[in-house]
């Protein structure tokens, strides 16, 4: 690989500055952050509109990478390595995974489309890796970065590509082309996925379209529109249920819990079973089997191997573990790309020292068994992985390559010894193929409870927090407020997030939140807002930061202060501008500088004040007065203390409608959590938190009969009850009962009939189709927990705040 790295960087347009000419380069990286950059990487250093990788060069420099591309050298690192200087980082990642891709000559698949790429992408490798060596793209990497970085992952030894290619709007497809050059095109379902990005359907058919240029073939649903868009001279593969002009011709029927499909191609007609009912799993089968029809596969390969597909995790799943473990569930895939995600992945959530690695057989890799388990070792070694945990015939074999490793032939041999290997307080990331049965060990591992959860979507908070990020000045730092359990979402989890991401502050309302984060690891600066004067000793022993909001407040931290001999321990000074709720109010100025003058035991790190109408612009003149005050008040403070500290007073819905007010930092709270005053921003805004539950049991009642407590549903026909195990004790409203709110079921609403109760809530499925045990979504996507808020006449605040700790959090990438 090194030579094929160093050929395709030497024809990316640069200038080459440095010393060493000796390269031995394996791997490319644009995550500073990650434990596997080294001195074989090669780093680009992307700039986007938040962040610059070009600040970390320094600390990459004293991990040892030698190799950079870069826009502009730092200052501190001239002569310090090598620099190959270019006008736009990511214009030269993308022409090098181009130049890349140039060297290798096999068949490449590209897949596009608004949904099914990723199910179609996973479903294509188990179908014909039996035959080819596949290299896919790894998880769903299909973006303007992704993608570059899958083709790298390219070696000598594969024989067939499966790569994604995902645009958002005009002009991103070209590049796209370039890189991956398919051979043989996908176009997969079109949907309303990014519809924002184009004038209309047909433009973002045409741009996605731009993918398939140069294919021998495009394989694709028939379509009038794409009927009319496609060049005319592509050769197409079409399937169609309704059109007997496409090239293979469909119908379907159910059959128990699978789909029967009868296939007309041209003379040939047979049946084939797959095991999915749903519309979207049928559409992405048909999708492969379309493939398989054009590869030429013989009716007795298709008919079996299409009867073993099987639903595909896209997510890596934090869960709660037994004995005080976390569990970072990855159990359906075993590639060396994906394991490399997956590590930096536990590297990002980790929430204990000590590190495992429960890893199945590596297939795939393109790279001899000896040289494979080499780079896993290496792998392992570079992410200070504790302890591995080998289960395969292969892994095993290789045992030796890895410390502190032991192996097993079978999962069934794993787990008959699972209770001597003292699984307690530690990370474990479970990382199997299919094949393994990885999820028997997820539910040995995985702590206990029932059914009800709330899934939290951490690519989602990502998303939302670049989004803020890019309405910020440059130079203007974040604080996060992860209080109140981070807003029902989960504490721990998103914090180690936030620090993954390196905000500048996290903001709690106790002490007691804060000393739960600090005791779990995080080490950023944490400020308590609401501190008690009884907390003061646990804030100072904690290294927390109190906010002081009154003099009796600041007396009290200052006689502890003293009494520790405290030398400048940092506190923020809080000012009532109009909210008046806590806060120094102008009359009290003149005391609190009296009082701060010349005192060493503290150091006001910031001054704050908190709007009280920020998303109400009626009350725009309110606000300005506010800001005007906080100015004032602030800058008094500043000038007869003779100190610069940070200064903050705009809370989420000021990031966005009072811009002119960022000072120094702002604090971003539900708008993390994909919440937005604003409907035309909340577009914008990702979904976080999915709460979810189950069918637990379907009955019907006649006509007369009643309902809960209190009988208030009384059927008026005969009629079908579901029972969901979820209730007020959970954090669902009673008044969300009686027919006023309802849950998702099979994509349709369930009204909740009855009363509330407990721990369990009723629902009308009388008008879908339905079994026990089928999934429910009780807030999310939809219903939102904006829409629950404004039927109950509250705010999202208090809907996602309600979530019941007894309900189970799972985080997932």
């Amino acid at each position: 690989m090194s030579q094929k790295i160093l050929k395709s960087i030497q024809n990316v347009p640069a200038t080459f500055i440095g010393n060493n000419t000796n390269w031995a380069l394996e791997t490319i990286s644009i995550d500073s952050r990650s434990l596997q950059n080294g001195p074989q990487t090669l780093f680009f250093a992307l700039v986007g509109a938040n962040n610059d990788a070009h600040q970390y060069i320094k600390d990459l420099i004293a991990t040892g990478v030698q190799n950079f591309v870069v826009t502009y050298i730092p200052k501190e690192c001239e002569g310090k390595a090598n620099f190959f200087v270019v006008q736009n980082t990511l214009i030269a990642l993308q022409q090098f995974a181009a130049n890349y891709r140039s060297l290798f000559n096999f068949p490449i698949i590209g897949l596009t489309g608004s949904n099914g790429k990723t199910i179609v992408k996973e479903w294509l490798n188990f179908l014909l890796s039996p035959d080819y060596n596949v290299i896919r793209s790894p998880k769903s990497y299909n973006s303007q970065i992704g993608v570059p970085l899958s083709i790298i992952a390219i070696n000598e030894q594969h024989n067939l590509g499966i790569f994604e290619a995902g645009i958002s709007t005009r002009s991103e497809m070209d590049k796209l082309q370039e890189i991956v050059k398919p051979t043989i095109g996908i176009l997969t379902n079109i949907g309303t996925a990014h519809d924002e990005g184009f004038v209309n359907t047909e433009e973002k058919i045409s741009e996605k379209l731009k993918l398939f240029k140069h294919v021998e073939v495009l394989i694709y649903h028939k379509n009038k529109i794409i009927d009319l868009i496609v060049d005319s001279e592509i050769n197409l593969f079409s399937w169609s249920f309704n059109d007997k002009s496409a090239s293979v011709f469909v119908s379907k029927k159910s059959v128990l819990d699978k789909t029967v499909l009868n296939i007309e191609f041209g003379q040939e007609y047979y049946e084939i079973k797959i095991p999915f009912q749903d519309e979207a799993s049928v559409e992405n089968a048909i999708t492969c089997l379309m493939v398989l029809l054009y590869f030429k596969y013989d009716e007795k390969t298709i008919q079996n191997r299409m009867e073993l597909l099987y639903p595909v995790e896209m997510r890596l799943k934090v869960k709660n573990g037994i004995n005080n473990c976390s569990i970072i569930d990855d159990s359906y895939s075993s590639d060396f790309q994906s394991l490399k995600i997956a590590l930096d992945f536990l590297e990002s959530q980790k929430q204990y020292k000590k590190k495992t690695v429960i890893l199945s057989d590596i297939f795939q890799s393109g790279l001899s068994n000896d040289e494979l388990y080499t780079r896993v070792s290496q792998l392992i070694v570079s992410n200070k992985i504790d302890r591995v945990i080998g289960i395969g015939e292969t892994i095993s074999a290789f045992e030796k390559k890895f410390v502190n490793c032991v192996s097993y032939k079978t999962t069934a041999e794993f787990i008959a010894k699972f209770n001597d290997l003292n699984f307690a307080n530690e990370t474990i990331l479970i990382k199997g193929a299919r094949t393994f049965q990885f999820e028997e060990i997820v539910a040995l591992l995985e702590e206990k409870t029932h059914e009800t959860v709330l899934e939290i979507n951490l690519n989602a908070i990502s998303d939302n927090l670049n989004f803020f990020k890019s309405k910020l000045k440059p130079n203007v730092k974040i604080m996060v407020m992860v209080k109140a359990f981070g807003y029902g979402n989960g504490g721990f989890e998103i914090a180690k997030l936030l620090e993954h991401h390196k905000v500048d502050y996290l903001g709690v309302a106790f002490a007691d939140e804060g000393i739960l984060l600090k005791s779990a690891g995080i080490h950023l600066p944490i400020m308590v807002l609401n501190p008690e004067t009884t907390s003061f000793p646990a804030i100072i022993q904690h290294q927390l930061e109190p906010e002081i909001y009154s003099l009796k407040g600041l007396h009290a931290f200052l006689k502890i202060a003293e009494q520790k001999q405290l030398n400048q321990f940092p506190i923020h000074i809080k000012l009532d501008t109009g909210m008046h709720r806590l806060g120094f109010e102008d009359n009290t100025i003149d005391d609190l500088i009296a009082t701060l003058k010349g005192n060493q035991t503290v150091k006001v790190k910031s001054i704050l004040s908190h709007m009280a109408t920020s998303d109400n612009l009626e009350f725009k003149d309110f606000a300005y007065a506010q800001i005007d005050l906080f100015e004032k008040l602030s800058s008094k403070l500043m000038s007869e203390l003779q100190i610069t500290p940070l200064r903050h007073i705009l809370n989420t819905s000021g990031i966005s409608n009072f811009q002119e007010a960022q000072y120094d930092m702002v604090r971003l709270g539900i708008g993390l959590y994909g919440v937005s005053n604003d409907a035309e921003e909340q577009k914008q805004l990702e979904n976080v938190g999915t709460l979810k539950s189950i069918i637990s049991q379907i009955r019907t009642i006649s006509k007369g009969e009643s309902v809960g407590y209190g009988r208030r549903f009384i059927a008026e026909k005969p009629t079908k009850i579901a029972t969901i195990p979820i209730g007020y004790a959970d954090g669902i409203s009673r008044g969300w009962g009686n027919e006023l709110g309802f849950v998702m079921i099979k994509n349709a609403k369930a009204y909740i009939v009855g009363s509330i109760c407990m721990d369990m809530l009723m629902v009308d499925v009388t008008d879908i189709e339905c079994l026990e045990g089928d999934q429910v979504i009780i807030f999310g996507e939809c219903p939102t927990v904006s829409y629950i808020a404004k039927k109950l006449n509250t705010i999202p605040y208090e809907i996602l705040t309600s979530v019941s700790q007894r309900v189970k959090r799972v985080f997932y990438r």
